[in-house]
Order: structure tokens, then sequence, then C-alpha cells
């Protein structure tokens, strides 16, 4: 999120937003999971006028985009809980500046993102538990779909939004996660059947806490990189939430493994981005979740960020 329009928005409208990470996000695709709107407002609040309490809607205006361009992204997904804030409207407008700025994005049900990379082609497929999204709880669908992908491409990246919230939900456990009664999926159940069906690498978010990454049959599937951005303030920097990590990989043509690196990030006090090269909390937090949560499974995370699998 880059801001909160039209009251919490970033210093200098947002200039430079990316400038402390953009060294670290560089590379032959770049993702990022887009958790809100770039649109004005379409009068079309999911909480309404005068807005409901205890309900949050974000957006940021259009010309935001041009943050996404310059911090280096090639694709987002939209597969989330604040995509459709501002109702149909407002994602269909996301979706046109996007476009406009050359930017592809993933996320509707069925849609399979394919973007080449020296000459290799990678497809991505966004899900989360939302209607108009590629479903995380249906695992049939899910798996269709992921074939489908592999099908049409090289290597399939799966983006997800999957987990309760908050906090306290920095563990990975077996079973069905739910927040505010909401049905939040089975991170493990999921991220194993798409593999299964084909996907290379599982990126997860939406617990908007890091946890753990474990290899399943050989792939990565990192469940949740924390909270990356959250301009003009937006998002809650009090304890573990104030930091994320920026996942680099590389995956050889034929979807092996070929090695990847975490590195830490944080919230500055304004929300942007920002890299921890002297604590590297996110790397030791998610170090230790990792071999907590996975002890045969978990990923080991080196002291400069290496990731490699377990023995």
């Amino acid at each position: 999120m880059m801001s909160n329009a039209p009251n919490r928005m970033p210093p200098a409208n947002g200039e430079g937003f990316f400038d402390s990470v953009k060294e670290a996000l560089a590379s032959d695709l770049v993702m990022g999971n887009l958790e809100q709107p770039l649109t004005e407002n379409t009068g079309a609040s999911k909480c309404g006028s005068p807005p409901s309490p205890n309900c949050f809607a974000f957006r940021s205006p259009p010309s935001y985009v041009k943050h996404l361009k310059a911090g280096g992204f090639d694709l987002v997904n939209t597969a989330n809980n604040h995509a459709k804030d501002f109702g149909t409207q407002g994602a269909r407008n996301t979706r046109a500046v996007l476009d406009e700025a050359g930017i592809q994005a993933t996320g509707n049900t069925d849609e399979i993102t394919v973007s080449e990379v020296n000459g290799v082609k990678v497809a991505v497929v966004g899900f989360s538990s939302y209607a108009g999204a590629n479903s995380l709880i249906d695992l049939d669908q899910a798996r269709s779909v992921v074939e489908q992908a592999g099908q049409q491409a090289d290597l399939v990246v799966v983006q997800v939004h999957m987990g309760a919230e908050g906090s306290d939900e920095q563990h990975v456990k077996p079973g069905t996660e739910t927040f505010h009664g909401e049905n939040r999926g089975d991170p493990i159940k999921f991220s194993h059947a798409v593999i299964d069906a084909g996907a290379d690498l599982v990126v997860g978010h939406g617990p908007h806490v890091l946890r753990g990454m474990e290899f399943y049959n050989g792939k990565l599937i990192a469940y949740s990189l924390g909270n990356f951005a959250g301009g003009g303030r937006t998002l809650s920097r009090t304890g573990v939430l104030k930091y994320g990590g920026i996942l680099q990989v590389t995956l050889g043509p034929d979807g092996s493994y070929a090695g990847g690196k975490l590195l830490s990030t944080y919230m500055n006090s304004n929300g942007l981005p920002t890299l921890d090269t002297q604590n590297e909390q996110g790397r030791k937090l998610v170090s230790q979740l990792s071999a907590a949560d996975f002890p045969d499974t978990g990923a080991k995370i080196s002291s400069d960020g290496s990731i490699t699998p377990s023995a």
C-alpha cells in the first residue's frame, strides 16, 4: 500500500517511494502484491458513506502507478481483500493505469499472466479467498489453473493471499485458518497442492507478518513476506508488524531451484519500505520460524540471507 488517499499520504506525494529498496528489487522479473486500487474515489467504497466502523477501504491516486514503475515493478498481484475496496470500477481503473504504465497484473479468476524473461516464459497466477479471484479454498480449481499455466509457460509462480492476520499469526499450522469469520484457506494444503499441480514457487502474503519458509518436492514456499509498504502510515508498525522482506529466487528453465536470498526490510516512520541492513530482523525471524514450524522441511537461511533446503 502506497497511501490511504485522500488524507494519509506519504511525504512529497510519494516521490522516491521505493528508493531505499530499488537496488535490492532489481531482477529479471520484479513482482509484488498490490493491496489497494489505484483509482480516484468511485463513490463505491465498500465501507459505505459515512464509513461503517472497523471497515477499511484503501486507495492510492492513479498517478501513483509512476512510483511502482520507478521502483522497477514488472508485475503485481491483485488477488487480495482490498483490490475491490472501491468496487469493480475501482478494480477496472487499477488495471487500466497498470496497463498504460506497462505493468502486468494477475489475480482474476482463471487469469494466467505470462511474462517472457531471457527467452523463458514465466506464468504467474494469483490466488485469494475472495470472489472474482482464483480460489485458494477450491483446490480443484487451483490445481486446474496451475496445470493450464504449466501448458502455457516454462515456469509457474503462484502468488497467494492466504492465512489469518495479525502479530500473533506468525506461525504456520496445519489446517484451515480463519480471520473475523472468513475462511483464509489452509496454507500448507494449498501450497502443496499447487506444487503437485506444477507450480515451481509459491509466494504468500496476507498475514501482515513474516512467516517461515519450507521446501516441498524441491520447490520453495514462502508462507508470508510480511508488511513491505504502508505509505502514509497506512499499516501498523507495532512490533513484528513493522518487518518484511524482499525474496530473491533464481529458477532454472526446468523449474529447478537454483538459489535464493531474503533481504530484510522494515517500514520507516512514514511507512516507506526501507532496507534493514543493520539489524536484519526479517531474516532472523524467518530463520527462527522456518526451524520451529518445519523442523524437517524448513528452509535454512544463512547470515547473508541465502536460502537453502534442509540437508
